[in-house]
């Protein structure tokens, strides 16, 4: 688990400081899709008629990309998809408490960080320096920021199921496909816009079905 969350923001601060934003938003719309059929597979959580509908229309619209504009292959999305759905899977798998578990995970991920930390200093990549107090602040508050709502996410998994958690999570790659176009003018050219068009007709279809069966 610590080795797939280390991975998924590997990838994922790859894609902020390449402006491949989009790309990585891509893969969390991915994302719940596949929690779904990992909590449908795993743990048998049902999924209804038009929950396994929706399954296809999101493998539909990842291979239509996939065929269609094959020069651009959304590899960041799909890492970044895989490599959350399946850390879901392996904590939900895994019989310890949320907070025990996401300092286990990090004390194993420690060891690369600082030779992370290594290379960018060796390098002279580092602007963690007193002389920029208010880049210091924000970058000591990416820490919880990032840990808290991972804390948040991974308990509503052990309490709700890989879906319903999954779907409900697709706030975070609504907001950065707008971040990413919008605020960092990325660009979107008409396949991946259909591509997010079906994706999103996938998780009307899902969570209204999710609604009127609870």
């Amino acid at each position: 688990s610590g080795f797939l969350i280390f991975t998924n923001w590997a990838v994922w601060i790859y894609a902020i400081s390449t402006d491949r934003i989009i790309d990585a938003s891509f893969g969390y719309f991915i994302m719940p899709i596949i929690s779904v059929f990992l909590g449908f597979f795993f743990f048998k959580e049902k999924l209804s008629y038009k929950g396994k509908v929706s399954i296809f229309i999101v493998i539909f619209s990842i291979f239509y990309l996939l065929i269609v504009d094959f020069n651009s292959i959304p590899w960041v999305g799909l890492i970044v998809a895989v490599s959350w759905s399946v850390y879901n899977l392996v904590r939900k798998k895994i019989n310890v408490d949320t907070d025990i578990g996401l300092l286990i995970e990090s004390l194993f991920i420690f060891p690369f960080v600082l030779f992370a930390f290594y290379i960018i200093t060796k390098n002279n990549f580092n602007d963690f320096d007193i002389s920029n107090p208010t880049l210091m602040l924000i970058l000591i508050l990416a820490g919880p920021m990032t840990v808290i709502p991972l804390f948040l996410y991974v308990r509503g998994v052990e309490l709700c199921g890989l879906g319903p958690a999954g779907m409900i999570f697709y706030i975070t790659p609504t907001l950065q496909f707008l971040l990413g176009y919008f605020l960092f003018n990325e660009a979107m050219n008409i396949n991946k816009l259909l591509s997010f068009f079906l994706i999103w007709i996938a998780v009307f279809i899902y969570l209204k079905d999710l609604y009127e069966n609870n």
